[in-house]
């Protein structure tokens, strides 16, 4: 039988610090990533993502959303949702924006299949879509912690 962890023991201590520290960092560092990635198409041309989201947005909205206002109005979404994720604010807010902000940036992949996916290999733009199932998962897990759920260590 395996003696039970002593608080002094190193792997305790870093479990520890992890329940405690762990889901902060992720919501920051998540909110780091959506901040740079948005704040970036503010400026024309500077993200490889442009034309993609122009694509995606003129498709989604029939039209109605094209060209650089697509781009602008992305920029605007991901860094609110970055700021909430940093600074805690509106956090839940910026959850269900970053969760209805994710079915549009995995849109790619069922709109444009053939074209993220040519000869059954995805695309530079097919794996820049891909990071997306994680953001997803981590959304889930920042809302249950929204919700009130609480990662405990056993030790």
């Amino acid at each position: 039988m395996t003696p039970a962890p002593t608080r002094r023991d190193p792997v305790a201590v870093v479990a520890r610090w992890l329940a405690a520290h762990g889901l902060q960092l992720l919501q920051i560092s998540l909110g780091v990533v959506f901040l740079a990635f948005g704040v970036l198409k503010f400026f024309p041309g500077a993200s490889p993502a442009e034309p993609l989201v122009m694509r995606t947005i003129d498709t989604l909205t029939l039209g109605l959303v094209s060209g650089q206002a697509a781009v602008t109005m992305t920029a605007v979404i991901e860094t609110f949702i970055g700021l909430t994720l940093v600074t805690g604010k509106f956090l839940r807010t910026g959850l269900v924006v970053l969760a209805g902000a994710l079915a549009g940036m995995m849109s790619p992949m069922v709109l444009f299949f053939g074209d993220m996916f040519p000869g059954g290999t995805p695309t530079l733009e097919a794996q820049y879509v891909f990071k997306d199932i994680v953001f997803g998962a981590i959304v889930l897990v920042l809302g249950a912690k929204a919700l009130g759920a609480r990662m405990e260590s056993r030790h």
